[in-house]
C-alpha cells in the first residue's frame, strides 16, 4: 500500500520560510517522479514544483520560481519543498504526489496534505 505522508506545515508570517516534507512508503521511490500541488480555498489544485526519479529534472509554476525548491533524498524516501520569501497568496493546503515512471506511469499517488498559512 503506497503511503505519502506530508509534514511541515503550519502558520508563518509573510516574509517567513517553511520547510515542507513528504515520507513515502510502499513504492520504490527512487523511480517515483515527485511533485508538490496546492489548492486554495475556491480553487483548483495547482502545480507547485516537480523533479524527476533520477532528480535531474525540477519543473516550478512561474510564481513559485526563485522562492521555492524541491529536492529529494532517496536514502529517505522522502521529497521536500522549501519555501521562502512566503506571501499570504502562498496558503493552501499543500499536497505530495508521486507518479512511478517505471511500473506505472499512468497512476499518480496522493498524499493528505498539509496546510499552510501566509499572515501576520
Amino acid at each position: 500500500q503506497v503511503q505519502l505522508v506530508e509534514s511541515g506545515g503550519g502558520l508563518v508570517q509573510p516574509g517567513g520560510s517553511l520547510r515542507l516534507s513528504c515520507a513515502a512508503s510502499g513504492v520504490t521511490f527512487s523511480r517515483c517522479a515527485m511533485s508538490w500541488y496546492r489548492q486554495a480555498p475556491g480553487k483548483e489544485r495547482e502545480l507547485v514544483a516537480s523533479m524527476s526519479s533520477t532528480g535531474r529534472r525540477t519543473n516550478y509554476a512561474d510564481s513559485m520560481k526563485g522562492r521555492f525548491t524541491i529536492s529529494r533524498d532517496n536514502a529517505r524516501n522522502t521529497v521536500y519543498l522549501q519555501m521562502n520569501s512566503l506571501k499570504p497568496e502562498d496558503t493552501a493546503v499543500y499536497y505530495c504526489n508521486a507518479v512511478d515512471e517505471v511500473a506505472d506511469p499512468t497512476r499518480d499517488y496522493w498524499g493528505q496534505g498539509t496546510q499552510v498559512t501566509v499572515s501576520s
